[in-house]
């Protein structure tokens, strides 16, 4: 193994705002894994919108909200909630995570307390994430992908949007043989919901641009264009990534008993609709951000067997990464995009 250097490559956040926030420095000292911590070398980190909102502080909108996902942050943060890594360190008391091992982690991390049950962590908002050539992660947030088939660029472009996607399926209880709309499903997000909806079995249609239409097309969605208003009654579960306009379209879109998950709103976080739909059909609806870590092993284990490959549009180096924000926001390409940090200096 390669000595650990004193100081590494990385982006550190240092301040809310534009792109301008993000510094590119080749002098932060690699942090030192404490107790119950590893240190990981950075492989692959995906972009994703939960990046950008955080930077303009985005979670912060509306009356006595911080700008954190957990409350206020602390600058400069070193950003990235994807990791695909190699371990290269280990903090006291660590064994169960091998030198070596390569691994991932959930983006958000369920940390219960007595105040607030629902708590979280989110890699590269509450602590420093993949935006770098090395991050600390707590080693009870790791999990051994070494023997995937999937390369470190795919492994690297699934933690946010896949666990998210995973758990959206989850938690609205996608089954077999059942009709599934996916909002937003040429993002990265509806992407892998479409992908993950139909490894349960369920007849999928995908709402998105006729641009990037075919992508969800290859993932064997029906596609459904984005302007147009859903068939009413005729699906099971919507899955929403986009919010906005169109919510009422997409309750009316339910059948009686059916389900409605979200964990997006890249197309308004204001919606209108009637709360007689909701009651008169007997609708379930979900907010879907607590990601249990149970649901979280389900996806390693598909990670692990390959059962889905992300689809992954660019990659960019870790350097470019004002570039690979400003695709993503555009909605330029299906899919995920990654950065790829440089190599360690020998």
């Amino acid at each position: 193994m390669t000595p650990v250097p004193s100081t590494m490559s990385g982006v550190q956040l240092v301040g809310h705002g534009g792109p301008e926030m993000l510094v590119w420095r080749d002098d932060i000292p690699v942090p030192r894994p404490g107790p119950g911590e590893v240190l990981v070398r950075v492989l692959a980190a995906g972009v994703n919108m939960t990046d950008l909102n955080t930077r303009v502080g985005w979670y912060g909108q509306g009356e006595g909200r911080a700008a954190g996902w957990a409350g206020a942050m602390a600058f400069p943060r070193i950003q990235g909630g994807d990791l695909c890594g190699r371990v290269v360190a280990l903090g006291a008391g660590v064994a169960d995570v091998a030198i070596g091992a390569r691994v991932t982690c959930s983006t958000c991390q369920p940390e219960p307390t007595a105040e607030n049950p629902m708590a979280i962590a989110v890699i590269g908002s509450e602590f420093d994430g993949a935006f770098a050539q090395y991050c600390v992660v707590p080693a009870r947030y790791l999990y051994d992908v070494t023997d995937s088939p999937l390369s470190d660029i795919e492994i690297g472009a699934m933690p946010c949007a896949y666990g998210t996607a995973f758990n959206l399926v989850s938690r609205s209880g996608v089954a077999v043989g059942e009709r599934v709309l996916v909002t937003g499903a040429s993002g990265g997000v509806g992407l892998a919901a479409v992908q993950l909806a139909i490894l349960r079995g369920a007849e999928v249609t995908g709402q998105c641009s006729h641009a990037k239409s075919q992508a969800v097309r290859a993932a064997g969605a029906t596609v459904l264009d984005r302007a147009a208003t859903p068939k009413a009654r005729g699906f099971d579960v919507v899955i929403d990534i986009v919010g906005g306009e169109g919510f009422q379209g997409r309750l009316e879109a339910l059948k009686p008993g059916g389900r409605y998950a979200t964990s997006g709103a890249v197309g308004g976080p204001l919606v209108s609709g009637d709360l007689r739909t909701v009651y008169l059909n007997d609708l379930t609806l979900f907010g879907c951000t607590l990601q249990p870590r149970e649901v979280f092993q389900g996806l390693v284990t598909i990670i692990n067997t390959a059962r889905v490959r992300p689809v992954v549009s660019k990659t960019y180096p870790l350097r470019d990464i004002a570039t690979a924000q400003a695709d993503l926001a555009a909605g330029r390409y299906p899919g995920k995009l990654v950065l790829v940090p440089p190599e360690p200096a020998p």
